[in-house]
């Protein structure tokens, strides 16, 4: 079993428990050894090949998008160099397979709010020079690049896309080896990424929303799309993600509490189910993409503890409820690492 995720936010949470321990004197939390959902003993006794390390900036926390980003991937670098004896970056594709011959895993860099650019395309070329190989083109606000969808009220964007100057931000990202990614974009933006790259993109931790009717998800119309550029989307364990009973929530404040509450009392009831409800969503994307269209996208220390996937140490467990739900092992390989690996070795 060889393990490629697609997205965690751990470099970005570990930076801010840092700034915390600091001040309290606590116990230092590490990539090798820490509390929340990854780090590199388990990813290592799990059989990790790689993970996608998301630098995640929330632009409405900081006035300058730029120079944060700049402080986490300075983190980052000195967290992947204090353990080089287990991990090291990845490049290009061929860093995957020399790093997996030396005995080590595989850390790939990636960006989570094109804010960080500011508009600015030479910014691009900053970025992939800090060793950036993959962008999600929106958070949940909009940018310069494009719009999102609405995650508080749950409602599509099937209208505001890609920005002139997002056409021209994923144009260059293709051109230079900068992988696309679409999770958070709203529907019309991810529209006008297909309409507007050759190459595979990816929705890094993005599930189905016929299965759950999360804004986040993808439709079945964009699952196919993907499909058929060869791209490629990573289950998000997110319970939210997976399990989801409303459309568009209600303007009234009152009543989006109640409805609030009553999910929260219903997820809960529910969470004994989550397992399944990954497999129910790994089927329907696969039913209609293919087996080529499917890879992981945990979101590990980015969302709420979901019972049973609490972290890296629990993907056995996944693959076994896989397993157990009719996909065979090799299906089961490729939507672990061999799907994510094509797409890495055409776009890198």
């Amino acid at each position: 079993m060889k393990i490629l995720d697609m997205h965690c936010d751990t470099i970005t949470g570990l930076f801010h428990a840092n700034e915390k321990d600091i001040d309290g004197g606590q116990k230092k939390e590490t990539l090798r050894e820490n509390s929340g959902h990854v780090d590199l003993h388990r990813m290592k006794q799990s059989g990790y090949l790689l993970q996608n390390f998301a630098l995640f900036v929330n632009q409405s926390k900081y006035p300058d998008v730029w120079e944060q980003v700049q402080k986490y991937a300075a983190f980052y670098q000195e967290e992947i160099g204090k353990n080089s004896d287990l991990i090291a970056p990845v490049l290009c594709f061929d860093d995957i397979t020399k790093n997996q011959a030396n005995g080590k895993m595989s850390a790939f860099l990636t960006v989570e709010e094109g804010a960080v650019c500011e508009g600015k395309i030479e910014r691009l070329k900053e970025l992939y020079d800090m060793g950036v190989r993959m962008m999600t083109l929106t958070w949940n606000f909009e940018n310069e690049i494009g719009f999102p969808n609405i995650v508080m009220r749950n409602l599509p964007n099937d209208k505001k896309g890609l920005t002139e100057t997002g056409k021209e931000f994923v144009a260059q990202m293709q051109k230079m080896g900068m992988i696309v990614d679409v999770s958070h974009l709203s529907d019309a933006g991810f529209r006008d990424v297909y309409s507007n790259t050759t190459k595979p993109f990816v929705a890094s931790h993005s599930n189905a929303r016929a299965i759950a009717g999360h804004v986040r998800n993808m439709t079945d119309p964009m699952i196919r799309m993907l499909a058929e550029r060869g791209g490629v989307m990573g289950l998000n364990f997110c319970p939210d993600f997976l399990f989801w009973e409303f459309g568009e929530l209600p303007e009234d404040e009152l009543e989006l509490k109640r409805l609030t509450a009553e999910h929260e009392v219903t997820k809960e009831a529910h969470k004994d189910l989550y397992l399944q409800d990954v497999v129910r969503h790994a089927k329907h994307i696969t039913n209609l993409g293919g087996m080529e269209v499917l890879g992981l996208g945990s979101d590990f220390d980015g969302i709420p503890l979901n019972p049973c996937l609490r972290g890296a140490q629990d993907m056995g467990r996944l693959w076994d409820a896989l397993h157990k739900g009719g996909f065979t092992e090799n299906q089961i390989d490729k939507i672990f690492s061999g799907n994510v690996l094509r797409v890495y070795k055409e776009c890198l």
